[in-house]
């Protein structure tokens, strides 16, 4: 989350290219980082009042903690493609980054 940041603020006057793609990257690993280990810790809090539901909720829990590191995966090949000159658009967040950029 902090690589992009950084190049946002250091790019965001002088390339639209920069900016897009990094702020699509801040976006989403805000949103994988966050909300899955939000997700993750409140679905794994639901076993601690219902027993039975632990054997459903724990995989369920570990999907979502695992959505940081799909993430991560996910932002290093949009920035391998993005470093090879294509326009890389974020599953979702593209369309939206590009439109508050533009608009």
């Amino acid at each position: 989350l902090a690589a992009p940041l950084i190049l946002y603020f250091i790019y965001k006057d002088r390339s639209r290219y920069v900016a897009y793609h990094s702020l699509q990257a801040i976006i989403m690993q805000g949103i994988c980082s966050f909300g899955g280990l939000l997700l993750a810790v409140l679905v794994g809090g639901l076993s601690q009042f219902i027993p039975i539901a632990g054997l459903v909720c724990l995989p369920i829990s570990c999907c979502f903690g695992l959505l940081p590191l799909v993430a991560l995966v996910y932002g290093a090949y949009g920035g391998i493609m993005t470093n090879q000159g294509e326009d890389f658009k974020y599953w979702l967040i593209g369309d939206w980054v590009r439109s508050t950029l533009i608009g």
